[in-house]
C-alpha cells in the first residue's frame, strides 16, 4: 500500500480532498442544526459524491453528481415508508439491488447512480429511519452534496488539467450475454439469500450481509475475482473488528477523538482503494465503529455480529456467482487478453502504415487503449495470481502471461516513441518487421493459427536501431506468449 506508485501524487491529493470534503459537509450539517444521524447521512452522501462519481472528464462528473439526489431520494423515500412492512421492505431492497447493478450498462454515470440509490436504501436501515426523519435526512443529503460539489470542482478541482479518463468497454452482448445484466441476476440473488440468512442471526444488523453481498460485486466481472474480492473482504473487515476493539470501544463515543479517527479512516479509504482491497475494509470497519461508537450502541458483541454478517455476505455472493448464471475466470481473462492482443496488432498495423507514409496513420492511441486493456487484464487474471490458489501450474502460466503481456505494453509504448518520425535508412526492415508482428498476433487469436510463432530474425540491434529493437522484442514476447496461452495446433489458445 505503502510502496504503490502514485503518479503526481494523485491518490494522496484525492484522499485529502475527501477528508476535507466529508468534514465540511458534516460540520454543516451540525452548525445547521441538524440532528447527529442526519449529520451521518450527510457525510455518508459527501463521501459517496467523492468516491463512486468516476465519469471520464470534469463535466460529465458535475452532471453525475446533480443526478444523485434523483437517484437517492426515492429510494429514501420508499425506505421510511416501508421500514415497519417487513416483507415489502425486503422486496424493495432486492429490487433496488437489481436495479442498480443493472444501471452500470450506461458506464461510470450508471454505476455511481446504482450504488448511491443502494446506499440511500442502505442507510435507512443502519439508522432505522422513518418517514418523519425525511425532511432532516434530505437536507443534509442535499447540503452535502452542494458542499461535496463545491470542495471538489471548485476548492481542490484536483481532475482538471487531467486527461480524461478512459475506460474501456465491456464485453458487447445483448440480454442475459450483457454482463451487467448478468450480474444483475447474480447481486439480486446473492441479496436475497444475504437478507434472509443475515435475519436468522440478526433481526436489527441483518443489512450488514446484504451490503457485503452488494459490494462484493462492484468491480468484479467473473467468478473467480468474485471468490477473491469476499476473501479480501472478510479479511479487512476481520483486521478491523480488532482495531476497533482497540479503539473504538475504549473511546466509547468520545465526540472529538471519535471524529478525529473518522477522518484518517476517510482518508484511509481513499488512499488504498486503489491498491488493496483489504486495507480498504479495515478502514471502513474501524469508521462504522466509530459511528455507532457516536451513535451510543457500541459494544463488542456488536462488532463480533458485523464479522458474522459479513462472513454471510460473502458466502452468498460466492454461492450466487457459482450458481447463477456463472461467468467463468477462464472465459473472463480470455477475453480480454484478446482484446489486448488485437491491439497490439492495430498498433503493428498502425505503426506499418505510418512507415509507409498513409496520410493519419498514427499508433499512438492504440498504445493507450493497450494501456488500460492491459490493466483489465491483470485484474481479470489477479485471482489466478493470488497467493492462495492452489493450482501451482495455473499461477505460473498466470504469471508468466501477465509478464509478457507487460513486456508488449511497454514495447509498443517504446515503439511509438522511436517511430514518431518515421525516416530513415531502414523503412523497408522496420516494415517486414511490423507485418511479422502483425502474423504473431494473428497466430495466438486466430482460430486455424499455428501453435508457436517463429522467432525473430537475428539483427544487430545496433544496425537496426531502436524501433526495430523494440519490434524485434515484441515479436520475441508474442512468440513466447503462446506457451503460457497454451496454444495448441488448429485451435484458439486457451487463456490461463
Amino acid at each position: 500500500m505503502f510502496t504503490a506508485p502514485d503518479p503526481g501524487l494523485l491518490r494522496l491529493r484525492n484522499a485529502l480532498r475527501a477528508v476535507i470534503g466529508v468534514g465540511a459537509a458534516v460540520t454543516a450539517s451540525e452548525l445547521c442544526g441538524l440532528s447527529l444521524p442526519a449529520s451521518i447521512t450527510g457525510g455518508l452522501a459527501a463521501l459517496l459524491a467523492l468516491f463512486t462519481v468516476t465519469d471520464a472528464n470534469v463535466p460529465a462528473q458535475r452532471i453525475t453528481t446533480a443526478l444523485l439526489p434523483a437517484a437517492g431520494f426515492p429510494v429514501l423515500a420508499l425506505a421510511a415508508v416501508l421500514h415497519d412492512v417487513t416483507a415489502a421492505r425486503d422486496a424493495a431492497f432486492v429490487a433496488t439491488v437489481f436495479c442498480g447493478v443493472y444501471a452500470r450498462r450506461w458506464g461510470p454515470r450508471g454505476q455511481a447512480l446504482g450504488i448511491f440509490a443502494f446506499m440511500s436504501y442502505f442507510v435507512t436501515q443502519f439508522l432505522h429511519t422513518v418517514p418523519a426523519d425525511l425532511p432532516g435526512l434530505y437536507a443534509a443529503m442535499t447540503l452535502a452534496l452542494l458542499v461535496a460539489g463545491v470542495v471538489r470542482f471548485l476548492l481542490w478541482p484536483v481532475e482538471r488539467g487531467l486527461p480524461p479518463v478512459a475506460v474501456p468497454a465491456g464485453p458487447p452482448g445483448e440480454g442475459l450475454a450483457r454482463p451487467s445484466t448478468r450480474q444483475a441476476f447474480q447481486a439480486a440473488v446473492a441479496c436475497c439469500l444475504a437478507l434472509l440468512v443475515g435475519q436468522a442471526f440478526s433481526e436489527d444488523r441483518w443489512y450488514w450481509a446484504v451490503g457485503t453481498a452488494w459490494w462484493i460485486f462492484v468491480n468484479t466481472t467473473s467468478r473467480g475475482e468474485t471468490l477473491v474480492r469476499g476473501f479480501r473482504r472478510f479479511l479487512g473487515t476481520v483486521i478491523g473488528v480488532a482495531v476497533g476493539l482497540l479503539v473504538a470501544v475504549p473511546l466509547a463515543g468520545a465526540p472529538a477523538p471519535s471524529a478525529a479517527l473518522v477522518a484518517v479512516c476517510v482518508f484511509g479509504i481513499f488512499y488504498t482503494a486503489a491498491v488493496s482491497y483489504s486495507w480498504m475494509m479495515l478502514a471502513v470497519t474501524v469508521m462504522v465503529s466509530l459511528l455507532y461508537g457516536l451513535l451510543g450502541v457500541l459494544d463488542p458483541g456488536l462488532l463480533a455480529l458485523r464479522l458474522v454478517e459479513t462472513g454471510v455476505g460473502a458466502v452468498c455472493a460466492v454461492l450466487a456467482v457459482v450458481l447463477v448464471l456463472p461467468v467463468t475466470t477462464h472465459a473472463t481473462n480470455d477475453a480480454w487478453i484478446q482484446r489486448a492482443l488485437h491491439c497490439v496488432h492495430a498498433a503493428a498495423t498502425a505503426t506499418a502504415a505510418r512507415l509507409e507514409g498513409v496520410p493519419g496513420a498514427d499508433p499512438a492511441p492504440h498504445a493507450a487503449e493497450l494501456e488500460l486493456l492491459f490493466g483489465r487484464a491483470r485484474m481479470a487474471l489477479a485471482p489466478l495470481v493470488h497467493p492462495l490458489n492452489p493450482f501451482r501450474a495455473r499461477k505460473a502460466r498466470a504469471h508468466a502471461a501477465l509478464r509478457l503481456l507487460d513486456d508488449c505494453v511497454s514495447e509498443v509504448r517504446a515503439l511509438v516513441s522511436a517511430t514518431a518520425d518515421p525516416a530513415g535508412s531502414r523503412e523497408a526492415a522496420l516494415i517486414a518487421a511490423c507485418w511479422r508482428v502483425k502474423a504473431a498476433v494473428e497466430a495466438l487469436t486466430t482460430p486455424g493459427g499455428r501453435a508457436a510463432v517463429d522467432g525473430p530474425e537475428p539483427v544487430s540491434s545496433r544496425e537496426a536501431g531502436a524501433a526495430l529493437g523494440h519490434l524485434h522484442n515484441l515479436e520475441r514476447a508474442l512468440s513466447e506468449l503462446a506457451m503460457p496461452l497454451g496454444a495448441a495446433p488448429g485451435s484458439r489458445p486457451a487463456a490461463p
